[in-house]
């Protein structure tokens, strides 16, 4: 009796010692009563779909800008916002702060490869409203892929960081902590219409922190809070956007490679 109580003393020391402090504290619950995803089991937003396992990144080192490929367009070095229709963000030391209205690209783009980094604030200046970290990037000003605080607040899962929001959760949750950045690179397929019909619909893959957490997946229509979104035919190259009014996340190094150039 005595090992099998030092052996579940040293299982639950193990446990404590390996807990990552702050993780989840905070919840923001779903919806009940809302509409199916369209093709989906699951209704937007959904309290009962299966929350994302958690995947600890490798290790944090703060380090600079990385250098782009050489066929990149550098959108944002740190330097000036010149390729971003700029609505009140505040430029600070190599990064820029989301604040009202959104971050426009100034160019159109369709099929791409966006790279970029961003951080959370911390808790206690994001949580008024739960809006804990939350923004995101809009392809074509319709598609969102979600930007929030995933590793201090358990939200419904397709509202999480690296979800296609209110459609598809991420895979895994690779969050950082708060105040640390984190990279996602994305391959973007813009949606094709012929003739005023979907030929194929748009879709994404998405590394988060060096992680796989969406693979070639398809979004049933433009995102959307509380509601589905059917696709409506728009031009083969829209500008994107950075979601901004809701809460001081942080961006720097944006670049952009432009596959619809090279096809």
């Amino acid at each position: 009796m005595k090992s099998v109580i030092l052996t579940l003393v040293i299982c639950l020391v193990s446990i404590t010692a390996h807990a990552e402090e702050g993780f989840h504290r905070f919840k923001n619950p779903g919806y009940d009563q809302n509409p199916l995803i369209p093709g989906s089991k699951w209704k937007i937003h959904d309290n009962d779909r299966p929350t994302p396992p958690r995947v600890i990144p490798g290790s944090y080192v703060e380090q600079g800008v990385k250098a782009a490929p050489e066929d990149a367009e550098i959108l944002f070095d740190g330097t000036s916002l010149e390729n971003f229709w700029n609505n009140e963000w505040i430029l600070k030391d190599g990064y820029v702060v989301a604040g009202k209205g959104g971050l426009t690209s100034r160019k159109a783009y369709g099929d791409c490869q966006l790279h970029i980094e961003w951080r959370t604030p911390d808790p206690s200046v994001a949580i008024k409203n739960a809006r804990m970290g939350n923004s995101g990037i809009y392809f074509m000003g319709r598609y969102e892929l979600q930007i929030f605080d995933s590793y201090s607040c358990e939200i419904y899962p397709d509202g999480s960081a690296a979800a296609l929001y209110g459609q598809t959760p991420p895979l895994f949750n690779v969050s950082r902590k708060p105040g640390e950045w984190q990279t996602f690179d994305i391959h973007f397929k813009a949606p094709v219409f012929e003739d005023n019909k979907l030929v194929s619909p748009a879709s994404m893959t998405v590394l988060h922190n060096g992680v796989f957490v969406q693979i070639n997946t398809e979004l049933t229509g433009p995102t959307s809070h509380n509601k589905p979104e059917l696709y409506s035919p728009h031009k083969p190259r829209l500008a994107f956007f950075l979601q901004g009014g809701k809460s001081p996340v942080e961006y720097r190094n944006i670049w952009i490679r432009d596959l619809s150039l090279k096809e």
